[in-house]
């Protein structure tokens, strides 16, 4: 990795640099990159950048594209492009840096990059809320943005999946009674006493109102860290559990509520052999969809059912104009659904950005593209 430049929020790495060591390196200067996630200890910048990676503050920070300057790729004939280096403003025509960004590596290889930092957070504040029902989630959602309070992320899982880190993890419950949805909030520590009396008073007036059934607010990293775990520990808990069928999915954030409600709806219908687990990053439309394998139930049934089941789901999503990856690619497994978020000419344009920069197709060949 370079030098970090306070002066210009930059900072120059390889493509193999692991994202929390960026973390670490520009720490010590009051910086940070904020593409962050779970998997930070172990996913490379480049990586990041191919995939157009998310996490869970994307509601405060966006994408990974918003944070990279300069970008240096070489091309399948040995080009080497250098686009953009440390500009903040470059308006000189088509951007291709941003091609490469969330191409997947069919285009060409990333094997440099300017970052663009920004300052490090302050303290954080961790809520965990319990609710009686989904609709709740969306009106404390609501809430929450109207509040003028600096919001970093806002997660929601249900009690179904909250057993199963707790069982997982040997974690306690975090409320005496048991509830059918949780909201684990998180925003910037406000300084200054008149704006601490409005956060208490904001959060009286949920208590108040019925919207919120129970309530925690982290006392010390420490609890922060577990309230986190309970959200974070989800998907590791579930794949613990069984055999899972699982899709990473985005919709526009006023459809989730109803897509929610119909995909649960179908399956319970449907397919009730099937278990549903649902939890995301509803301030940015992503959601994580899991069906369960019964004990009873064989591998190859379970396939089939699911396969059927993703018929009804795609098709909801492609009529409230969702996608059927948020944040984890096309890939080969779901080539052959793009077409429910790409149109055809959209995906007639790649093909032929794929022939122009790759002509012989040797570049992470059978990925994305449909065959």
């Amino acid at each position: 990795m370079g030098p970090v430049d306070p002066l210009a929020l930059t900072v120059a790495v390889e493509a193999g640099a692991v994202t929390e060591a960026v973390h670490e390196h520009c720490k010590p200067y009051g910086l940070t990159w904020p593409v962050d996630f779970a998997s930070k200890g172990s996913s490379t910048v480049g990586g990041n950048i191919a995939t157009n990676a998310g996490g869970v503050r994307v509601i405060r920070y966006g994408l990974t594209r918003n944070w990279v300057l300069g970008l240096t790729v070489v091309l399948m004939d040995g080009t080497i492009l250098r686009m953009n280096g440390s500009l903040e403003k470059n308006n000189t025509g088509i951007d291709l840096r941003q091609v490469f960004i969330g191409s997947e590596g069919i285009l060409g290889v990333i094997t440099e990059t300017v970052l663009k930092l920004t300052t490090l957070p302050r303290d954080r504040e961790v809520f965990l809320f319990g609710l009686s029902d989904l609709g709740s989630v969306f009106e404390l959602f609501e809430a929450a943005r109207k509040s003028g309070m600096v919001v970093n992320a806002f997660e929601c899982f249900s009690q179904d999946c909250l057993e199963q880190v707790l069982a997982l993890r040997n974690l306690s419950a975090p409320f005496a009674s048991p509830c059918a949805q949780y909201v684990l909030l998180e925003v910037e520590r406000a300084e200054g006493s008149t704006v601490q009396e409005r956060l208490e008073h904001w959060l009286t007036g949920l208590m108040e109102s019925g919207l919120v059934k129970d309530a925690v607010l982290a006392q010390s990293e420490k609890e922060a860290a577990n309230l986190w775990a309970m959200r974070e520990g989800i998907s590791e808990s579930l794949a613990h559990l069984g055999l899972l069928h699982k899709h990473d999915i985005s919709l526009p954030i006023h459809r989730l509520k109803e897509f929610i409600e119909v995909w649960t709806r179908d399956i319970d219908l449907n397919y009730p052999g099937l278990k549903p687990y649902i939890f995301g990053h509803i301030g940015d439309g992503n959601l994580h969809v899991n069906l369960m394998k019964p004990e009873s139930m064989s591998v190859p049934e379970f396939k089939a059912l699911c396969k059927k089941a993703d018929e009804g789901m795609f098709a909801w999503i492609r009529k409230f104009e969702g996608s059927v990856s948020a944040e984890h690619g096309i890939g080969m497994l779901k080539r052959h659904l793009l077409a429910y978020s790409r149109s055809e000419d959209e995906i007639r344009l790649m093909r032929q950005m794929k022939q122009v920069f790759d002509p012989k197709g040797l570049l992470n060949p059978g990925k994305v593209l449909p065959e």
